[in-house]
């Protein structure tokens, strides 16, 4: 790259990675339902449209901003251990190393090499406003391609892009080219749009450019290739691979930044472009000596004719291999639960291919979108996000939800992606409040009649009910104990060893002084079975009646009153006379 003013050079050397990677993806398939590669190359090359010299939107930002401190180059030493993202920016990096890991497994694309383009070129769209969906306030746009300073590219987009309908401008905060993001367009976020001036969009189609070409990124070699398709300077390779470094150290994600307060100038003059290079002078090609006319055929010696060969049979085309062509959701599913609870299954989707076959292994993303519920996710992964593969059926399992604290909805989204195509089906999911529960409530039918009885006799006849507001409850479970009081208001349960209180009977005629009762009936309605108090003092006792969870309970008191000793019947005088 020759040398321009050096605030342009400083910083469009470190922007021109994108414009090489868009032109170059085969496997751009992963950007959209209607197939739109094959007009790109087959693989990027520092000669690649993305590529050319296309300035630096970083121009029109503060130079605190556009030019912060570069991190060492691809090897050396370094003390940084730890970088904050705006969040939103982090978010779309992440997602478009799940989504081209499931496309293109082989390329082992980090997030972090995504980050470093990022960082250089728009320092993750840093002073221009990035918002939670993925736009930004500011709309990032390079300087224009008239051909002054940069490369000349007139208008192929009309402006839809990058806003000007005379030149084309690197527009979004990856700093496509309009040309390229019309080959490689993608959505990376499930909003049916595929706009570069979105991080998401943008992220993911850097990704897929990245490893184009069947590149496998964990080599050295290929790595190298796809950053200089990107942008052919070595020191902005380096710089992509400082950062790369330094995000594999160690990154956290900060609140997105608000756009700074400065004002846009106009499209800079630059220096005359570089001169063209001197051409080698052609030397002319001398002229061609006709050669001498050979003897003719003796024409008395007959030419023996030729015999026609046999034709050949037309070989039979080999057929094109069958191609994802759609997923669809399996089976009805209602993506409703209360809030903290588990939702009743896992969603299921159904993956064909254009044969009508199912397509079986196939990588099948599926994401918790918008979620305003506070935090609904996969239970047991404690993510967002999966990544399933189909069975032999073509068919894909999402694990369970559980739903979050709050009330409120949320999308379920499962990307399909192949080298033609992305599918993607979206389902709307609800968490409603969980209805407030009424605490049970006990009490005795007959609460009026005092519970007595005299020792050695039985207590009989007792019933409970249980009650939640104005509405029985069935089915509550109720436990009996003796207890007694260890000080105001604290029951202890009484030691079975040592207690001399009423008492139920096991099957054996045992003494029992706890007992689980019949769950209740439909009616609420619960029956004691006896109190025995054979051997039992006089005295008051309590017998506590406690629901399963611990939440209500009811203190009977009970009067035990020493039995009447009998009175013998009276003698008769002895030597009484007998009427």
């Amino acid at each position: 790259m020759k040398p321009l003013h050096r605030h342009v050079v400083n910083t469009s050397r470190k922007v021109l990675c994108t414009a090489a990677l868009a032109a170059s993806l085969t496997t751009a398939a992963v950007v959209t339902n209607t197939p739109v590669a094959g007009a790109g190359e087959a693989e990027p090359t520092p000669d690649s449209p993305q590529a050319i010299d296309r300035g630096d939107a970083r121009l029109d930002v503060p130079p605190t901003v556009a030019d912060p401190q570069v991190p060492p180059a691809a090897g050396a030493a370094t003390t940084e251990t730890a970088s904050g993202i705006p969040a939103t920016a982090l978010d779309a990096y992440r997602r478009a190393e799940v989504a081209v890991a499931a496309a293109l497994p082989e390329c082992k694309l980090s997030w972090q090499l995504i980050a470093g383009i990022g960082r250089v070129e728009s320092v993750h769209a840093s002073g221009y406003g990035l918002k939670s969906d993925g736009y930004t306030e500011k709309l990032i746009r390079g300087p224009r391609l008239d051909g002054n300073g940069f490369a000349r590219i007139t208008d192929t987009d009309k402006g839809e892009w990058d806003g000007d309908t005379e030149f084309d401008r690197a527009f979004g905060p990856l700093q496509f080219i309009p040309t390229t993001w019309t080959i490689w367009k993608a959505d990376g976020n499930g909003d049916g749009k595929r706009d570069a001036n979105n991080i998401y969009d943008a992220a993911l189609g850097t990704g897929l450019y990245l490893c184009s070409g069947g590149k496998d990124l964990s080599l050295p070699a290929d790595l190298d290739k796809a950053l200089l398709a990107y942008n052919p300077s070595r020191e902005y390779v380096n710089t992509v691979l400082g950062y790369m470094r330094q995000y594999q150290q160690g990154a956290t994600g900060v609140e997105n930044p608000p756009p700074a307060n400065y004002p846009t100038p106009p499209t800079p003059s630059l220096p005359t472009p570089r001169p063209p290079q001197p051409t080698t002078p052609v030397t002319p090609t001398p002229p061609v000596t006709p050669s001498k006319p050979t003897n003719p055929t003796n024409p008395t010696t007959p030419t023996k004719p030729t015999e026609p060969s046999k034709p050949t049979e037309p070989s039979k085309p080999t057929p094109a291999p069958a191609t994802l062509a759609k997923l669809e959701q399996q089976g009805e599913i209602a993506l409703e639960a209360e809030t903290g609870s588990l939702f009743a299954e896992g969603a299921r989707f159904k993956a064909v291919l254009s044969d009508s076959k199912p397509a079986a292994g196939q990588a099948v993303v599926v994401t918790v979108e918008q979620d305003t519920t506070g935090g609904t996710g996969f239970v047991f992964v404690n993510e967002t996000h999966v990544v399933i593969r189909t069975d032999d059926q073509g068919i894909a399992t999402a694990p369970r939800l559980k739903a979050g604290p709050n009330a409120g909805t949320f999308t379920l989204r499962a990307t399909a992606y192949d080298a033609k195509g992305q599918f993607t089906v979206a389902l709307k999911g609800k968490v409603t409040a969980r209805p407030v529960e009424q605490p049970v409530e006990l009490t005795r039918t007959d609460a009026t009649a005092p519970v007595t009885a005299v020792s050695g006799t039985s207590i009989k006849g007792l019933e409970f009910l249980a009650e939640a507001g104005d509405k029985p409850v069935a089915g509550a479970k109720v436990t009996a104990a003796l207890v007694e009081e260890t000080k105001p208001g604290v029951w202890a349960l009484v030691d079975p060893k040592t207690a001399k209180g009423p008492y139920f009977k096991d099957a054996a005629g045992g003494k029992l002084f706890s007992l689980e009762l019949p769950e209740t009936k439909a009616d609420g309605k619960i029956a004691l079975p006896a109190l025995f108090t054979e051997g039992v003092e006089a005295g008051t006792y309590h017998l506590r009646l406690t629901t399963a969870d611990k939440k209500s309970q009811l203190i009977l008191k009970i009067t035990v009153t020493a039995a009447q000793p009998t009175q013998p019947a009276p003698a008769q005088p002895t030597g009484a006379a007998k009427s």
